[in-house]
């Protein structure tokens, strides 16, 4: 395949073509409004001939039923289709981004910017974090001090992006002018060009691509770019849809010594991930997934929830996030509201029976009675939870009871790749696939939760034999070395 970077610049051979996927989308559009303009003045006309001849009432009733038979066609056509995930790709660091224990706290100490409680306090944070010594950091935070401005940071959008985005077009075989939507998501670094400008730019992409670039949504946001997604595939037909999700770490070290800021310098580390959906008739063919369904909610109407991770400067005017001791509370309530009505639409009639009844038996006979918790895997069968620590893993599991085997993709991400915010989920799709557990007709559901606060839920149906991604991906060359299950 043509090299992607090298594709024409010429805008003149951008514009002067109309994109066939746009020409079908308009066709499409046409026919439907002409097709109900064509039945209005039919029915009315067919109304007006009984009336003037005063036909018998079975006349009439045979006309209310073509009206109701006109609608429910028109129903039918105008349904959106299904959307499939044709395929995705996860960023495999290069190894001289890796970054032992020692050398973190080495270089942190040389920083110049920490003193001796803060570096005792990290080193506590690392090694009860879950990760292993394999996670890595981008090159501007091994220089000593760390090289925080803007020019490192674009540095950083071209290593973690450019690469997975030519890996995905290169596995499904598509052009980046076969793009139709474009979805960047990236918390904490907001450049002007979007970051979706700079992929625009440097693909030579089409000039009428739809392009959004989110940022501040934390570590949901792959997931609410899926059902930003979903929501422009509804209304686009016949599209392909490009979402890249990242976190850009060299903007985002803090230098001071406030202990609710420094957990974010130990845990955070790189990683992005490209995924191709798509509404297309014929990607039910070759896709790896169909969308089952897709939630999102958030608490930032409360001020508890509002500022329980919240970014502002510290009395001496270095920049971090700051954790509030609150923020398990805050995310147990965040997920509390998203699974139950998840749990509405997906469960079956059963589990919503026995969670019903415990709710009415707890609130009318014993009020010291739990509330009986809807067991998920009747209906899913395998989960990617939020990496953000080893203590938020278990807790979610356990409030959904879930067993290790269930929380082991989430796990053993933490442990190889660390936190890599909103791009972690597919690491821990790409787990399961290269450990073959993924099979036809299962459902994975990926729970995304970030800052705001906010829960994003997105459930995925396989739709065909998963096999060997345990030979590419991210986890090729340490697939066999896990799980390892001393990570306590």
């Amino acid at each position: 395949m043509e090299s992607l970077s090298k594709l024409s610049h010429d805008p003149l051979q951008h514009t002067t073509t109309l994109p066939s996927t746009l020409l079908s989308q308009q066709l499409h559009s046409i026919f439907l409004e002409l097709l109900s303009f064509s039945a209005v003045i039919l029915i009315a006309s067919i109304e007006a001939f009984f009336i003037l001849h005063q036909w018998k009432p079975i006349f009439h009733f045979l006309f209310l039923c073509s009206f109701i038979l006109f609608f429910i066609l028109k129903l039918f056509l105008s349904k959106p289709p299904p959307i499939y995930l044709v395929d995705f790709s996860c960023f495999k660091p290069p190894s001289f981004c890796r970054i032992p224990f020692s050398s973190f706290l080495e270089n942190a100490s040389l920083f110049q910017f920490h003193d001796a409680e803060s570096l005792s306090f990290m080193a506590k944070i690392l090694t009860t974090s879950g990760q292993s010594e394999e996670t890595c950091v981008p090159p501007a935070l091994h220089y000593i001090p760390p090289k925080t401005h803007l020019r490192e940071s674009i540095k950083e959008v071209r290593m973690v992006l450019f690469p997975v985005m030519e890996d995905l077009l290169s596995k499904t075989g598509l052009s980046p002018r076969d793009i139709d939507i474009l979805i960047v998501n990236c918390s904490g670094f907001c450049h002007c060009p979007s970051l979706s400008s700079i992929i625009i730019n440097k693909y030579s992409m089409r000039s009428d691509i739809k392009s959004y670039t989110l940022s501040g949504m934390g570590c949901s946001a792959s997931a609410l770019a899926i059902d930003m997604a979903q929501s422009l595939l509804k209304i686009h037909r016949n599209s392909y849809a490009l979402v890249l999700s990242t976190e850009i770490l060299s903007s985002g070290w803090y230098s001071g010594n406030d202990r609710t800021k420094l957990p974010l310098n130990c845990l955070f580390r790189t990683g992005s991930a490209a995924i191709l959906l798509s509404n297309r008739k014929e990607a039910k063919e070759y896709s790896k997934y169909k969308l089952f369904r897709t939630l999102r909610t958030q608490r930032a109407f409360d001020d508890k929830a509002y500022l329980s991770a919240f970014r502002e400067e510290d009395s001496e005017g270095n920049l971090g996030v700051t954790l509030k001791r609150d923020l398990l509370q805050v995310a147990g309530e965040t997920l509390r509201s998203n699974i139950t009505v998840l749990g509405s639409s997906i469960l079956p009639l059963s589990e919503k029976l026995w969670h019903g009844v415990s709710i009415l038996w707890k609130k009318f006979i014993d009020k010291s009675s739990e509330i009986y918790v809807p067991n998920f895997k009747t209906v899913i069968q395998h989960f990617c939870l939020p990496t953000s620590g080893r203590p938020v893993i278990r807790e979610i599991a356990k409030g959904l009871k879930l067993g290790d085997r269930d929380m082991e993709a989430a796990l053993m991400t933490l442990h190889r790749f660390g936190n890599q915010s909103s791009s972690s989920l597919w690491y821990e799709l790409a787990y399961l696939e290269a450990k073959e557990r993924v099979n036809k007709g299962d459902k994975v559901w990926q729970l995304g939760m970030g800052s705001g606060s906010k829960c994003n839920s997105v459930v995925w149906e396989c739709i065909r034999p998963i096999i060997g991604e345990s030979k590419r991906g991210p986890w090729a060359d340490c697939i066999c070395r896990y799980p390892i299950m001393a990570v306590d």
